[in-house]
């Protein structure tokens, strides 16, 4: 049964939905209030009505943001059972990354990062357990290839989602920057073929 919202729910969640985009592009210093209510046509005062203040805003946003990537990869991970493809789904989905609507203003997890770096240190809480998460995620599907015989055994788990996810997010911001796909496809080929070879020799 779908979750039944009351009306001051349906509100948060709707302030959360139009601000996130803007959170995203701008960050937490470049967003102001105007673009709060311009983005969602409410008053400040609404908008106060339903957050202590912009800090809860901004906290709610990147929630929602990291959530609309973690829920766009796990449908397509899942997809997969074999543990070299599901792997795969990374780099066949960040090579386009440039022409996904909802990540044309970057990652959030990166914007996040480097801004709430030493200037919000609720924001950069947020993106420290963001990539713990997002790095046991990539441990347990290494584990789970060790397991089902998928993936070499000698594999470190934690040295492998910490390489790919370097590899992710470095190529996402050069593309980021010159707003070019080169080095993106350089690096997703590279790490596909890294995965490629995780395979065990039976399964070549």
């Amino acid at each position: 049964m779908p979750e039944i919202l009351s009306k001051s729910e349906r509100t948060r969640q709707f302030i959360i939905e139009k601000t996130a985009p803007i959170f995203n592009a701008k960050g937490y210093a470049g967003t102001s209030m105007s673009d709060l209510t311009e983005a969602t046509g409410l008053t400040k005062g609404s908008i106060y009505g339903n957050f202590e203040n912009k800090d809860e805003v901004a906290l709610a946003a990147f929630d929602y943001n990291f959530g609309r990537i973690t829920d766009y990869m796990k449908e397509r991970i899942k997809a997969s059972d074999n543990a070299i493809d599901r792997l795969l789904t990374y780099p066949n989905v960040y090579r386009n990354f440039l022409k996904i609507p909802f990540l044309k203003t970057g990652c959030p997890l990166l914007n996040t990062a480097a801004e709430a770096d030493d200037t919000h240190p609720q924001l950069k809480k947020k993106a420290a357990a963001a990539l713990t998460f997002w790095r046991t995620s990539l441990e347990n599907q290494v584990k789970r290839g060790i397991a089902r015989n998928e993936i070499k055994s000698g594999t470190d788990p934690y040295q492998f989602a910490v390489i790919l996810m370097s590899l992710l997010e470095g190529a996402v911001l050069q593309a980021k920057v010159t707003g070019k796909s080169a080095e993106l496809q350089v690096a997703m080929d590279f790490l596909a073929d890294l995965i490629r070879n995780l395979k065990t020799t039976g399964d070549n």
